[in-house]
């Protein structure tokens, strides 16, 4: 009887220390570094015209990433960015203006203006092609929860709108 108790106990400590090293792989799955990806300094106006002028000269997209240095989905989403694969789709065919929106109070109209409702939440993203026309507005929160997402959803959205230069 004792033996039995005992074997039952070493199963349940073995499932129990199981269980939890599947919980904490879990909830590492997703890095954090905090970066310095939105400047509060900049001029969004600006910095989008003349990403609008080198992606018309380099036959490319423009894509604008409004967020702000405290939001970790943010942070997920440059992490994402970094991603080998991700690296080489932009590179190749986009070039990239982060909008830095404040604690919703900076750039609103930028926002506005490219019809990225950010009150939803951030990272939300817009897609332009080389003359600056908008192809395509996150209305829906796509990417509002990147801690929830994997690095391969970024690369999907980055071959959907890629130039197809």
């Amino acid at each position: 009887m004792f033996k039995s108790f005992l074997r039952r106990f070493a199963v349940a400590a073995l499932f129990t220390g199981l269980l939890a090293g599947v919980t904490a792989q879990a909830q590492m799955t997703v890095p954090f570094v905090k970066k310095n990806i939105y400047s509060d300094t900049a001029n969004a106006r600006m910095d989008i015209s003349a990403a609008v002028k080198k992606a018309k000269a380099e036959r490319k997209r423009v894509i604008l990433d409004f967020g702000g240095n405290w939001c970790g989905d943010c942070q997920v989403l440059d992490y994402y960015m970094q991603d080998n694969v991700n690296a080489q789709l932009l590179a190749k065919h986009f070039v990239v203006v982060h909008v830095d929106i404040g604690r919703f109070d900076r750039n609103v109209d930028v926002a506005k203006q490219y019809k990225v409702p950010i009150e939803k939440g951030v990272p939300a993203l817009a897609v332009l092609d080389s003359n600056g026309a908008l192809l395509y507005s996150q209305a829906n929160k796509e990417f509002e929860n990147m801690r929830n997402m994997r690095s391969s959803d970024v690369t999907e959205f980055l071959n959907h709108w890629k130039s197809k230069s």
